[in-house]
């Protein structure tokens, strides 16, 4: 069977931290497609730093602004379906994003459904394995700092 070569895609782990024992609230959006759970992630533009990507991911599928960090917290891999119908392998490396503020009109506003979810929660709702995983390891650095 052919496989297709594996596609590269930036995404940003958007967090914001406040209220008891500082616990982190990650941001979880649907996808337009499916409605399934995710984070802010698309494909590269020009020459631009992956991180710089990733935080355009974020302000234009959710308003979100922030301070991205330029270091990759991990990768992970899923399946792309394409509007052809063709299924392409994805790694997806993902920056940190500490929210710091949002805009009232950006890009897919209305296209998709947000929300802030404790760490658990959010490594519950995402499909892809080593997601949930880099999820639960950033969970863990607020832990140890506390």
């Amino acid at each position: 069977m052919f496989r297709r070569p594996v596609r590269f895609q930036f995404a940003a782990l958007c967090y914001r931290v406040g209220g008891e024992g500082d616990t982190p609230e990650i941001l979880m959006l649907t996808s337009r497609d499916t409605g399934r759970w995710v984070i802010p992630k698309g494909w590269p533009m020009g020459d631009k730093p992956g991180f710089e990507v990733a935080e355009r991911e974020a302000l234009e599928e959710a308003g979100i602004t922030g301070e991205i960090e330029r270091e990759p917290l991990g990768y992970f891999g899923y399946d792309k379906g394409l509007d052809d119908g063709l299924v392409v392998p994805c790694r997806v490396q993902v920056h940190a994003l500490k929210a710091t503020g949002s805009v009232e009109k950006y890009k897919e506003k209305g296209k998709r459904r947000l929300e802030w979810v404790s760490p658990s929660l959010a490594a519950e709702r995402v499909r892809e394995p080593e997601l949930k995983q880099l999820i639960r390891e950033f969970s863990r650095r607020f832990a140890k700092a506390a």
